[in-house]
């Protein structure tokens, strides 16, 4: 049997409509901006529960809106967590500010206990990450943000569809950042990004800096550069947005099961607890695994598409030298980078797949 990773060929097996939808693009030669990006920023915004989004060309893009919509800039600090992608800390150094990174949490979330000792008097804000779509302890973060008098951006590049205590993730910080990445829950058919926000003068300055700083095709108001979210991507989006939900219940459907098969391997494996206030989006399934790179090649061998995010924590990478930091700094985020293993889960993976998958990491570990 095989399993795959990669699920966008069964996703877009059918794109007539879509397809149709182009056609009026191309009808109304709305190429830049214009209404089908608006009705989307309008679907977006009401479904996660925000007074504004405001859509941007890669998610990237967002957290770097994000970022200079609150005024981070060189000099200025963000601490946020050692084992994300490289785009959250990307963003950080694009916009001139410097990373101070904080370890991960046995969740494979930022620790919140380290948070405050990572705090200077150069802090201006707090970058939690919704990792693999599940989401930290955003409520104690805001706590700790609010005694300090900085600000929170959410990193919610993975979780559209996840939920912190009924509340959507990446709603709870000042402004915040989403992707549609083709293998983040909501994708487009390339890049895509978006920032929300419930203040109208931050909404307001981030929609003209994503276009130039235009008021107008003859007037701009500032420097600003071209971020814009195509239409065709619009279009897209909002689509795939229609099917968050069924999509997000699904993943959890197999990520209970993966949860329960992997219980019985506890000498073995260590799956993350899941918090009872939560819904996770699952855009990645992780657990920590004894021997990883030898299960993973007989994962591999048996037809099943396991992925490592990451096998190097970024204060690791080539591009953090300049920070200072050492092996041995963050002792769990590196500890889980030599066992993390990221199981296929999405929305067309059956339950016999699961069983599969189950079947033979449990061969695979009794093999010693």
């Amino acid at each position: 049997m095989r399993v795959s990773y990669n699920y966008l060929p069964q996703q877009f097996s059918d794109v007539d409509t879509i397809i149709e939808e182009w056609r009026e693009v191309i009808k109304t030669t709305q190429f830049t901006l214009g209404p089908f990006v608006e009705t989307f920023e309008q679907k977006f915004a009401e479904f996660v529960g925000t007074k504004h989004c405001i859509s941007t060309n890669t998610g990237t893009d967002a957290l770097i809106l994000a970022l200079k919509a609150i005024d981070v800039k060189p000099g200025d600090e963000v601490v946020t967590v050692a084992n994300t992608f490289y785009a959250t800390v990307g963003a950080i150094v694009a916009v001139g500010a410097m990373p101070v990174f904080v370890d991960s949490d046995d969740r494979y979330q930022i620790d919140i206990a380290q948070i405050p000792k990572a705090i200077s008097s150069k802090t201006k804000a707090i970058l939690p990450v919704h990792w693999a779509g599940c989401s930290p302890d955003i409520l104690s973060i805001m706590e700790i943000a609010e005694e300090h008098d900085i600000s929170v951006i959410e990193d919610a590049c993975p979780a559209v569809g996840a939920y912190v205590d009924g509340k959507h993730a990446g709603t709870f910080g000042k402004v915040n950042a989403f992707s549609m990445h083709p293998l983040k829950p909501l994708n487009v058919m390339g890049d895509g990004g978006m920032v929300v926000t419930d203040d109208d003068a931050l909404a307001e300055w981030m929609g003209k800096y994503r276009n130039h700083g235009m008021v107008d095709r003859d007037h701009i108001d500032f420097w600003g550069v071209n971020m814009r979210l195509q239409p065709i991507q619009a279009i897209v989006a909002g689509h795939v947005l229609d099917t968050v939900p069924e999509l997000v219940r699904v993943r959890n459907r197999n990520a209970r099961l993966l949860d329960e098969g992997l219980a019985e391997l506890q000498n073995f494996v260590q799956v993350p607890h899941r918090p009872p206030g939560n819904v996770e989006a699952h855009q990645l399934y992780l657990a920590s695994f004894r021997r990883r790179d030898q299960l993973y090649d007989y994962l591999v061998s048996k037809g099943i598409e396991v992925k490592i995010h990451y096998p190097l924590p970024l204060h690791l990478q080539k591009a953090a030298l300049p920070l200072g930091y050492k092996e041995g700094d963050f002792p769990v985020s590196e500890r889980q980078a030599k066992e993390i293993l990221t199981i296929p889960n999405h929305q067309y993976i059956t339950p016999e797949q699961i069983d599969y998958i189950l079947t033979e990491i449990k061969s695979f570990y009794f093999q010693i």
